[in-house]
């Protein structure tokens, strides 16, 4: 199997099994664990732990806002300049994620160059 494919599934069942114990930290941590695992090169050490991020933070929110009809993320997103938007804060919500899962795929990989030399 590719690579990339393998490291974005690992990151989003890491991601979705830490969640399930840790705080919101724990995306960090399995792309990072993940990133260590699994070597990418280029660009693609930030982005495939993005994604994979992005993609679990956005369906979790989005599966918990609609649980209770968007009330909680329509009033969240009137504090926030969104206009009161509950799929733009969603979609704010995924990319701080995947920010924070691409950071730590970055360092997974110059941790791992780090222990290779």
């Amino acid at each position: 199997m590719n690579t990339n494919i393998l490291n974005f599934i690992v990151t989003l069942f890491l991601a979705f099994i830490f969640s399930v114990f840790l705080p919101w930290w724990s995306v960090m941590l399995a792309a990072f664990v993940s990133a260590i695992l699994f070597s990418l090169k280029g660009l693609k050490v930030f982005l495939i732990p993005f994604l994979a991020v992005f993609l679990f933070w956005t369906g979790y929110a989005f599966a918990l806002a609609n649980g209770n009809e968007f009330t909680l993320a329509k009033k969240i997103a009137i504090l926030l300049p969104l206009d009161g938007n509950p799929y733009l804060l969603i979609l704010v919500t995924g990319i701080v994620g995947g920010f924070a899962g691409g950071i730590a795929g970055i360092f997974g990989k110059q941790c791992q160059a780090l222990v290779k030399k």
